[in-house]
């Protein structure tokens, strides 16, 4: 006989509260498994394919390893180094940034003109302050990052958890599968197959997304001879991940920077502008609709909130699990809004006697997990 449902509830809420305690507790110390357990997940459809043209798993983990190890030391050859280089050239640059602001804003507003204007002297202290702090900020980010964890481990312990993860991906899934308790296999296998399609259009596809636009940002505003073009288009395509965030943020920064290295030649001002419209339309257009889908639950104000949340109650394990969790959360409120509705506290005594059932509410569209 099948547990009440209150002290089913008792147990799955215990099994909650206890996972975001060992989060809290365990949280520096979970952070390459989270890393790697989430590249295996974005891997495994890459894996599952080349079985199906005849690779055995082990065969197929080890080609996925390959490439990714090359991609990783292309880009550590070829890309990061001049990222670095025009990161500390942008921060350098700050302060002449700022006097040609402020000259540009004094010609548009005499009024600033006078020294003892508070926005002249904010203007004024922008330039220095950025560049006094902006190399104390990265050395703090990078100082606390290390105090996490070493550096060394976590670059060692993440290939090593994903290729595992990756190469024992299905048999894991089974073992959960058998695990599942009886009564609700039917009803789990159904959310995790939802949550899996919200997790595989949001994550699989936005990330895809962002690696796009951020190559497509970075190379076209180098071409079009924007000093900072790879910093700029690298920030886009990174802040992407956030729906349109990453086009404003980008547009802003790389227009600004265009006004004072190309200003009065407007051609070149309108290049610039032009390459983040159309970066907006193949966004808009060809490549969200492609690979994420029109809607896969996931609320740009929603995905926020649960960011700030998991990230100041478990730091940066928390901002790793929030978008699986949110996802989640998601699908079990839909989930619990269609048991609600069909039920009689809902329809009443009366039409629930007399009423078809109230079907499910359909499952967000999202890509199917194949696609990467």
């Amino acid at each position: 006989m099948a547990l009440p449902m209150a002290q089913q509830a008792k147990y799955w809420g215990i099994a909650g509260v206890m996972f975001l305690l060992l989060m809290y507790l365990m949280g520096d110390v979970l952070v390459p498994f989270l890393v790697g357990g989430a590249i295996a997940y974005f891997l495994d459809p890459v894996a599952d394919r080349l079985e199906r043209a005849g690779m055995s798993r082990v065969a197929a983990t080890a080609v996925i390893t390959l490439v990714m190890f090359l991609v990783v030391v292309l880009l550590v050859l070829a890309v990061i180094p001049t990222l670095i280089q025009q990161t500390s050239a942008l921060v350098n640059a700050a302060p002449e940034i700022s006097r040609n602001l402020q000259t540009f804003l004094t010609d548009l507003f005499p009024e600033l003109s006078d020294e003892t204007s508070i926005m002249r002297k904010t203007l004024a202290d922008i330039g220095d302050f950025i560049q006094s702090k902006g190399g104390d900020l990265a050395q703090g980010i990078v100082t606390s990052a290390m105090s996490v964890i070493s550096a060394v481990i976590f670059i060692v312990v993440v290939p090593v958890v994903a290729f595992y993860l990756l190469l024992d991906w299905d048999k894991m899934v089974a073992r959960v599968d058998a695990m599942i308790p009886r009564d609700h296999v039917a009803t789990v296998r159904r959310l995790a197959r939802e949550i899996d399609d919200v997790l595989a259009g949001f994550v699989r596809g936005q990330l895809t997304v962002c690696l796009i636009l951020g190559a497509y940002y970075s190379v076209a505003l180098m071409l079009a001879g924007l000093q900072f073009g790879l910093v700029v288009g690298a920030i886009a395509g990174a802040v992407t991940f956030i729906p349109y965030v990453g086009a404003i943020i980008g547009g802003i920064l790389a227009v600004g920077l265009a006004l004072f290295q190309f200003w009065g030649d407007w051609v070149a001002i309108g290049i610039v502008a032009a390459i983040f419209a159309f970066g907006q339309f193949i966004e808009g257009n060809i490549l969200t609709p492609k690979l994420v889908g029109n809607s896969v639950g996931l609320h740009p104000v929603w995905l926020l909130l649960a960011l700030s949340a998991f990230g100041a109650l478990l730091g940066f394990a928390g901002m790793l699990i929030a978008v699986p969790v949110a996802a989640s959360l998601g699908v079990l409120m839909r989930f619990a809004v269609s048991q609600y509705q069909a039920s009689v506290l809902y329809r009443g005594v009366d039409q629930a006697e007399t009423l078809p059932p109230i079907p499910p509410m359909p499952t967000p569209v999202a890509y199917t997990k194949d696609v990467v």
